[in-house]
């Protein structure tokens, strides 16, 4: 069936790098599903339809974890460091911790602005700018053999997380916006 003790990576027989091979990704899991999904094992004894279960939920959770590379990043940390970076960890980048709540105070704002949507859009274009900027590094860092790497990857992902969270929140303004007119 499928070796439980196996990596993500392992698991859809990818090499343990940031940059993922999207498409391999999802063919590997397209053929994974396929071969384990439980509908296959209908007919099976308990034990093979609750290890086809289960071998198909840890396949689900890699494929996510993978394809998303915020919690790809995280992932990777964990196989290297085994620590589990907090989602509610906080950076101590003060200029970095100003521009988000100043991001965040214009989303506050944007529906008093004449074109609440453009305001919205810029903070989208800011935002992606700072994610992209983010990634480049943290995939310099967790491919990076050099150790003294890790701290500076997991800085990285704290900081990334903040963009995360305001993105979601750029994207639930304009949602009330939209919902609004």
């Amino acid at each position: 069936m499928l070796d439980f003790s196996r990596n993500h990576f392992d698991l859809f027989g990818l090499p343990r790098t940031f940059d993922v091979d999207l498409e391999r990704l999802a063919q590997r899991y397209r053929d994974l599903q396929q071969a384990l999904h439980p509908d296959r094992f209908a007919s099976a004894g308990d034990r093979e339809k609750r290890l086809s279960l289960q071998a198909s939920t840890q396949v689900n959770e890699a494929y996510r974890t993978l394809r998303d590379p915020l919690a790809r990043a995280r992932y990777m940390l964990f196989l290297e460091t085994g620590e589990i970076v907090s989602e509610n960890g906080a950076t101590e980048d003060m200029e970095f911790l100003m521009e988000q709540m100043d991001l965040r105070e214009t989303l506050g704002e944007a529906k008093n602005q004449s074109d609440p949507h453009a305001t919205i859009e810029q903070v989208m274009d800011r935002l992606e700018a700072t994610a992209e900027k983010l990634f480049g590094a943290l995939a310099r860092c967790l491919d990076s053999s050099d150790a003294d790497q890790r701290d500076q990857a997991r800085e990285l992902v704290r900081k990334l997380q903040f963009v995360e969270k305001c993105r979601i929140e750029a994207e639930r303004v304009e949602t009330d916006l939209d919902e609004l007119l």
